[in-house]
């Protein structure tokens, strides 16, 4: 039971081999292929994945030949599947179906711009949304940061445990009771082969965990940790459950214990706003903390269709800044050059990377260096918040 002095926060994070995660690194590997050739090559690709099929849907205006069967072959082998994994019967053959055309004219005439000097103009209206905390380093909430170790943990394990499968996902519920942070409750589920060895299956997630948690003193007597708490899960992957480029948005991103926006990451270039404006409003965000401007912050921007400059932007701290919202809303507004051109430049965002990221999330990557996830702006957004906006 929790009591009215202690409040629950859960995240959660998939592996590899999670059926939308699977589609999500097609999505991106296709889009790394189209950058790696054309950097201004303007790519909107749908993955679905089910028994024996493979649908690959979009729009894309590129210069670059790609060879999509050669991308979903190379990405199911990382993954750690087989062809004869993704089908009903091992005898099956995947079908690969690929129906792409050329971007709307329409929407290139916005992101172009509708006059011969005018800025790129955003690919699509919408609020994106950027989080960050104090609470750890990486500047993203604790039960995410463990749910998305086990993940990567149980992948590395995959690649050397031959009755581990590739399929699963990690939930972590942290109970906080002032400063006081416990785990509460950890779910495990995890792909197995029929014949494995269920005693050392237990113990393999228990040590991930236990290591991925990181801390003696985050577990109680009261701690549970289930693992595979529906019992058997040897069916996996698009086999087991269809996939979809976009359906793991909360968890690319803060896994979802921060408010996120509507639009997908993956298979999205960056004049969408959907990826280069959350990815900005990440880097503010993070920024502000790193800043010292407050404890936590929510840094919302919104588009329009085919307009360079942001319609608005709202900073919410949650009660913790050294400065009312509105103040370093203003003071972002100074400091941040937020046309999705300057976005692009500044983060480098045509740099074909995005494959690294298409999974263990977009936000808080220590083993990755991301432009978005630099702290270079606090020191003057702490220069500049001395004076009022």
């Amino acid at each position: 039971m929790i009591d009215k002095q202690t409040r629950l926060v859960t995240a959660e994070a998939v592996r590899r081999g999670h059926p939308d995660k699977f589609c999500d690194q097609i999505a991106d590997a296709i889009l790394d292929a189209h950058l790696s050739y054309d950097p201004n090559a303007r790519v909107a690709v749908e993955v679905m994945a089910t028994a024996g099929n493979i649908n690959i849907a979009g729009e894309v205006t590129s210069r670059a030949d790609v060879d999509y069967g050669q991308i979903v072959d190379n990405v199911i082998r990382q993954v750690g599947y087989r062809r004869a994994d993704l089908c009903e019967e091992e005898s099956d053959s995947l079908d690969i179906y690929v129906n792409v055309h050329d971007q709307s004219p329409d929407i290139a005439a916005a992101v172009d711009g509708r006059y011969p000097d005018s800025d790129q103009g955003a690919g699509d209206q919408g609020i994106m949304v950027g989080y960050a905390t104090d609470e750890t380093h990486a500047r993203i909430p604790r039960a995410f940061i463990i749910a998305q170790r086990i993940c990567q943990m149980l992948d590395v394990e995959a690649t050397h445990t031959p009755w581990l499968g590739a399929d699963g996902k990690a939930q972590v519920s942290l109970e906080y009771e002032g400063d006081r942070v416990t785990v509460h409750t950890i779910v495990v589920s995890v792909q197995h082969a029929p014949n494995a060895p269920e005693e050392k299956l237990c113990e393999l997630v228990t040590q991930v965990v236990y290591q991925a948690v990181g801390r003696a003193d985050m577990w109680q007597p009261t701690s549970k940790l289930l693992v595979n708490p529906s019992g058997r899960f040897v069916l996996g992957g698009p086999a087991a459950d269809t996939g979809l480029t976009g359906r793991k948005l909360a968890v690319d991103q803060y896994g979802p214990v921060a408010h996120i926006g509507g639009g997908a990451l993956s298979g999205k270039d960056a004049s969408k706003v959907d990826r280069s404006g959350a990815y900005a409003a990440r880097w503010i965000a993070r920024n502000l903390v790193a800043a010292k401007l407050c404890h936590q912050c929510e840094v919302s921007i919104v588009y329009a269709i085919g307009v360079c400059h942001p319609v608005g932007i709202t900073v919410n701290t949650f009660g913790s800044g050294m400065k009312p919202d509105d103040e370093l809303a203003k003071l972002v507004w100074r400091v941040f050059d937020l046309k999705p051109s300057a976005i692009i430049k500044r983060l480098k965002l045509t740099t074909p990377s995005y494959s690294l990221i298409s999974v263990y999330g977009h936000y808080g990557r220590t083993d990755l260096n991301l432009p978005w996830e630099q702290d270079d702006m606090a020191d003057k957004l702490r220069e500049l918040a001395q004076y009022d906006y």
